[in-house]
């Protein structure tokens, strides 16, 4: 069985040090729990920060801390002070945080808690990568390590890996303020299963990756470097036996009769959050004041307890809400209190579990307002504990939860009038109704607890797998990886057919700068050096670059996809035939004017060939335009001897008669070939790999349905295969 790695910013295990002494205990959260439960049908190495700074910690502490924890399948990530400060408490919660939650006004961009953000992905990379194995699974969660799947995928690229977010995804125009967007969206992509709460999350990541990164999506489906990646919603659950059950426990119940002691007869509104500006603390509180003023029936007769646990106590703005809390708490109070009635109970600390269940069994009224909440389990929480099914659950619609939970008294946590309204009908509903309520909501989530949600998540992830084999060509394993290799060592005359774009270097959003590289040039010298090699580049681009990249190597060029050849031996360039481009005239005036219609999509000109490139534009609107200007060329071109082919963001109008395969064809007919490799990424490649001989070795960079034999992943792993042949070629 293969191996399920999870990480996270923490582990399930927090460490503390008194003295000269380490102790250990469980870390609490929704997460640990739901995840704890996969160790029973799952092989699980859990990857994570212990909770203890390296500076408050000897080289022994470490070493102690590895052995003990490596019982519980945990292996630790060590980070420094300056790690935490920066990273954590910087742009995870300074930056990450408040602009998920749409409150770009505490959103604070500094340079250099970027950089520390990268360097513990960095770190938490390399912790996988000296445990990770083959067939492993990886599953990363959450906001504090968003670049972490593709620094994996990077090293590991036939590893599947799925991520999880568990607070909400912002809309484009939130998202778009970040700098470093483009680099988050590209580690989140290295995934291959992303998963949020809800749909909503799931179009506005959909929605930021088409007009960022200019990948469109089908059926919520990306293609990325040729890779599908799924993105879906998975609504996070509850242990909800453990809620439910909850009142026949004896500590319980002994909680719940202390309550009621002090309380008496009154009506219980609860109020349960971390304090934290995103859960609207301060706004249900300054409703519940104005529900006292309007109803005065109300008063003596209702008691509201606050529960605030506290939350990132050392960031100003923390501190800052604190007091204003506890200030307005103090004011409702004095205001409205009367011997012997304190409106508002307030509680600033952790609670264990049989004090929270008792809260919530004894709660008439829970009142659950974020201004914006990923998912909310609070709410889950207390509808699971009402065995009876009394009880009213006042519930935002901004927490993630309100999409499962419709029967709640629904409210705009930003609207004080709804609230107040709310809270009136959640105390004089009827009982019949709650249990009513209560007992739909109960079903629907004793169905999808945490357990079932990891499951599914890790189903789905192995679906996704067996999509992309299905989709894939067959793998160039090891075994076929060394047949080539003995074929080409064995072989005197050796022609190489290389496409360039998406082949020999990856895709560039400035295609115009996308000449070689330096190890691309050092790996065509070293093939070159050996003249039993015949090394042809087939390209898309027009002759005049090619000449400019390629004139110092002793190589073959084909350029316009097979209009233009230039042999390694001749100093010009030939049309593989007379063409014409009289058609160019009434085809480019198409061209410039959806152009003009399409911010930063542009026209390229080759000598037999028109190309409308929207790679940059907003995916949305290139989308739609595409469609027309293909319509609208098909009308055109009709009885012309031209065609319209779409490609990888572009749109090209070339004469029917050139191909790949047609310019490919006169270097097969040149010699006695007993070595022949063809690779290339995209449909013109395909015409090539159609005309080869049986015996030719051909690769597909990529993903996707192809004529070729075999298919690579990535242009990385296609150069490997490069460099490999230069290696043996100098053994011969």
């Amino acid at each position: 069985m293969s191996r399920l790695l999870i990480v996270s910013n923490r582990l399930p295990i927090t460490v503390n040090k008194q003295g000269k002494t380490l102790s250990f205990k469980p870390s609490v959260g929704g997460l640990a729990t739901g995840l704890s439960s996969l160790s029973e049908k799952e092989q699980c190495q859990w990857i994570g920060w212990p909770g203890i700074a390296t500076d408050e910690i000897t080289q022994d502490d470490k070493e102690q801390i590895t052995d003990e924890i490596k019982g519980h399948n945990c292996r630790p990530v060590f980070l420094s002070s300056s790690n935490i400060s920066n990273y954590y408490h910087g742009f995870c919660n300074k930056t990450i945080w408040p602009l998920f939650h749409y409150f770009p006004l505490y959103t604070i961009y500094e340079e250099r808690h970027w950089q520390a953000y990268k360097q513990v992905n960095e770190s938490f990379c390399e912790a996988v990568m000296e445990l990770a194995q083959p067939g492993d699974r990886i599953w990363i969660h959450d906001y504090q390590l968003m670049l972490l799947c593709d620094m994996i995928r990077r090293r590991l690229y036939d590893v599947q890996i799925g991520f999880f977010l568990h607070i909400p995804f912002p809309s484009y125009e939130i998202f778009r303020l970040l700098p470093w967007r483009n680099e988050i969206l590209t580690g989140l992509l290295g995934a291959d299963l992303i998963g949020f709460h809800t749909y909503d999350y799931v179009r506005h990541f959909l929605s930021s990756v088409g007009r960022i990164a200019g990948i469109e999506h089908a059926m919520d489906n990306l293609t990325v470097h040729n890779r599908i990646v799924k993105v879906d919603a998975f609504p996070i659950g509850i242990d909800y036996k453990r809620y439910s059950d909850s009142f026949s426990r004896a500590d319980v119940k002994k909680h719940v009769a202390t309550i009621r002691e002090r309380v008496g007869k009154r009506k219980i509104i609860l109020s349960v959050d971390r304090l934290d500006y995103t859960k609207g603390i301060i706004q249900r509180l300054e409703a519940f004041d104005l529900f006292l003023s309007q109803n005065p029936e109300y008063k003596e007769n209702v008691t509201m307890i606050v529960l605030a646990v506290p939350s990132r106590t050392g960031v100003e703005d923390y501190m800052d809400l604190r007091k204003q809390l506890e200030g307005l708490v103090g004011r409702i109070n004095g205001e409205h209190g009367s011997i012997g009635w304190m409106p508002v109970w307030y509680l600033y600390r952790m609670v264990q579990f049989e004090r929270l269940a008792a809260l919530y069994n004894i709660a008439d009224v829970a009142l659950v307002t974020p201004l914006r909440d990923g998912m909310n389990l609070i709410a889950k929480e207390y509808v699971a504990t009402k065995k009876d099914g009394r009880g009213s659950l006042i519930l935002s619609e901004m927490a993630g939860a309100a999409s499962e939970l419709g029967e709640a008294i629904i409210i705009n946590a930003n609207d004080k009038a709804s609230i107040i309204r709310a809270i009136k009908e959640a105390l004089e509903m009827p009982e019949p109704e709650q249990i009513e309520r209560n007992r739909a909501m109960q079903s629907r989530i004793s169905r999808y607890t945490v357990k079932r949600w990891a499951s599914d998540f890790l189903e789905c992830l192995a679906d996704v797998k067996r999509a992309q084999d299905e989709l894939s060509v067959q793998k160039l394993t090891s075994k076929n990886r060394k047949h080539l290799a003995e074929a080409f060592k064995n072989s005197t005359k050796r022609l190489l057919l290389l496409d360039y774009d998406g082949t020999l270097i990856g895709f560039s959003d400035r295609p115009e700068k996308a000449g070689p590289d330096r190890k691309l040039c050092q790996l065509l010298s070293s093939l070159t050096k050996n003249s039993n090699n015949e090394i042809v580049i087939i390209s898309g681009r027009d002759k005049d670059t090619l000449e400019r990249w390629f004139s110092g190597f002793d190589i073959s060029l084909i350029a316009e996809h097979g209009a233009w050849l230039k042999p390694r031996n001749s100093r010009k360039w030939a049309l593989i035939e007379p063409l014409r481009d009289d058609w160019k005239d009434n085809i480019r005036p198409v061209l410039e004017l959806y152009a003009d219609r399409t911010p930063r999509s542009f026209v390229e000109e080759k000598d037999y060939c028109l190309v409308w490139h929207y790679r940059r534009s907003d995916s949305a609107l290139a989308n739609i335009r595409s469609q027309e200007l293909r319509a609208a060329l098909m009308d055109l071109t009709a009885n012309l001897n031209i065609g319209v082919f779409e490609g990888h963001k572009i749109l090209e109008v070339k004469n029917i008669g050139v191909s790949k395969g047609r310019a490919a064809q006169i270097w097969l007919q040149k010699d006695k070939w007993d070595f022949i490799l063809a690779a290339g990424d995209d449909y013109t490649d395909d015409e090539l790999f159609e005309i080869l001989p049986p015996e030719a070795y051909s690769i597909k960079v990529g993903h996707g349905i192809s004529k070729a034999k075999f298919n690579v992943y990535t242009v990385d792993e296609f150069r490997a295969i490069l460099n490999e042949l230069t290696e043996l070629q100098d053994d011969i």
